[in-house]
């Protein structure tokens, strides 16, 4: 007895899951989708609310929507929707050609969405949730109550009238059926003017060819139809929304060999106006088959012509990249060549200027000066080539506080990361590793973007090496101990001092400018 109250519980929780899992798998076997539902909406037209618009905002929007009891592998799918303007549609057609099918189909997939089941119908679709669903649907005979077809419809038909409001939807199958044509006519339009006064969304199917007048000129009316395959003898199925349908009845007796005599004179018989209407009837209905065939050969082409843009895309996006890659590959290695060069430059100057003043200094000014305009027309070079490289922007966000060695950067002109191996406060510059290169950086180019984790203080190594020798007017080579001028070295220099030095080549940046002022390495291996 404790332990009702728990497997009471469970039970319920075991049937929840059970439920859950039968809709899951009722939904696969529909192959069903989920619809957006939604409330209802003010109509519009143009962008515009409509002022004084009976329509009651009700969305209905069924793609390829199948009815959900027949053979799934059978069925033929309907579109069924209403737009800014429209809640109440008329479908005419032949006997056995749909149209209660389709009524169907939209009555369930209310009920079966607003229970919270998947729908046979494609992504995209969207219901309203009505507050009640009601329907005339069928043979209404009952020999208990001694009624009529026409009875039984009208006995339904005036409770659901009672009870529908502008948030239900209703459902008429053959309307007006079962008594005199014309005064079923007659009824049947005034039915639809009421429910169309009170804004309650209706879909009614019908043989009168009044209503199809009436669905054609009275606003928030539109007709529908089933299609029906003359040459066959039978019915499609397909629901065409905004064209009336027509019976065949003459046309299907013809070809089932019913005398030709007798058709004709049925023909004779209808009135010419209706006759002229059926043939005008055909022939949008065969423009509108061709028109669709143009829709699909097109929609097929646009489909082939997005692949190839596509695929086009995709090309030109690698032909870019790559493009890009080269270029910034290209900049880097120019910024390291620049970045060794000025700093040759710089070493020399000092070099030169601790020497003090003597005769060629003019000359080795006016050269120093050219070097560096040169310079100057290179880094404009790579500022253009950084230009041409156009890089996603960086999402990282920007740290506060001093750069320090080991920290993580990101420099803009180059759109790398890379990480600070040193820092020259008196030039205000930082050597960073970029990849394979290591650069020499102005400080105010590197934005912080990680700081260096410290385990502890890095135990600092101070080098010891030899003063230079000053090269002054004259420059001694070591290997030879032969002295040369200044016009001699300035040769060397623009050569570059290091091309066929073997010693030099394979030397660093720093090494190649000290055997440039020394003269001691290379003197001894060139053609001096």
């Amino acid at each position: 007895a404790d332990e009702a109250v728990y497997i009471r519980r469970n039970i319920q929780i075991l049937a929840q899951l059970d439920f859950t899992f039968a809709k899951a798998k009722y939904a696969y076997t529909l192959d069903a989708s989920v619809p957006e539902m939604t409330t209802f909406q003010p109509p519009k037209k143009n962008g515009s609310d409509i002022d004084g618009s009976a329509h009651p905002g009700s969305v209905i929007d069924l793609r390829r929507a199948r009815h959900p009891l027949l053979d799934p592998k059978q069925v033929v799918p309907v579109d069924v929707y209403l737009d800014d303007e429209t809640y109440l549609i008329v479908i005419t057609g032949p006997n056995t050609g749909g149209k209660t099918v389709s009524l169907k189909t939209v009555g369930l997939l209310a009920l079966m969405a607003q229970a919270g089941l998947m729908l046979p119908v494609d992504p995209g679709s969207r219901l309203s949730v009505f507050e009640g669903v009601y329907a005339d649907i069928g043979d209404e005979q009952s020999i208990e109550q001694n009624l009529s077809t026409f009875s039984g419809h009208m006995t339904n038909i005036i409770g659901l009238l009672e009870d529908a409001d502008p948030r239900s939807l209703v459902l008429l199958d053959e309307l007006g059926a079962g008594t005199d044509p014309d005064e079923g006519s007659a009824l049947a339009m005034a039915l639809l003017d009421n429910l169309r006064d009170r804004g309650i969304t209706t879909f009614a199917t019908t043989h009168y060819s009044d209503l199809k007048l009436y669905a054609h000129s009275t606003p928030g009316v539109r007709n529908a139809s089933v299609e029906f395959d003359v040459e066959s003898l039978s019915p499609t199925y397909e629901l065409s929304i905004g064209l009336p349908g027509r019976s065949n009845a003459l046309t299907i007796a013809r070809r089932l060999g019913l005398n030709p005599t007798i058709v004709e004179a049925a023909e004779n018989i209808v009135r010419p106006d209706s006759l002229e209407a059926d043939a005008l009837l055909d022939d949008i209905k065969r423009a509108k088959q061709e028109a669709q065939q143009l829709s699909d050969r097109a929609r097929e082409r646009e489909q082939h012509a997005q692949v190839l843009e596509s695929d086009l895309r995709y090309q030109l996006a690698s032909i870019e990249e790559a493009r890009r890659a080269v270029i910034l590959e290209t900049r880097t290695r120019m910024e390291a060549e620049l970045d060794e060069a000025r700093g040759e430059i710089e070493q020399i100057r000092r070099q030169l200027a601790s020497n003090g003043p003597f005769s060629g200094g003019n000359v080795h000014e006016e050269f120093l000066a050219r070097a560096e305009r040169e310079l100057a027309k290179r880094h404009q070079s790579t500022d253009q080539l950084a230009r041409d490289v156009i890089l996603p922007g960086r999402s990282e966000e920007r740290l506060a506080g001093p750069i320090e060695i080991g920290d993580r950067v990101w420099v803009a002109s180059l759109q790398a990361s890379g990480e600070v191996l040193a820092l020259h406060p008196r030039s205000e510059e930082a050597d960073v590793q970029l990849g394979n290169f290591r650069l020499k950086l102005p400080i105010k180019r590197l934005e912080l973007r990680q700081k260096a984790v410290r385990e502890s203080a890095p135990e600092r190594v101070t080098m010891q090496g030899g003063a230079a020798q000053s090269p002054g007017s004259s420059l001694t080579c070591a290997a030879s101990g032969s002295k040369r001028g200044w016009s001699d070295w300035k040769n060397i220099w623009t050569m570059p001092i290091w091309r066929g030095c073997p010693g030099c080549a394979s030397s660093t940046a720093k090494a190649r400018a000290r055997c440039a002022m020394q003269c001691a390495t290379c003197c001894g291996k060139t053609r001096w």
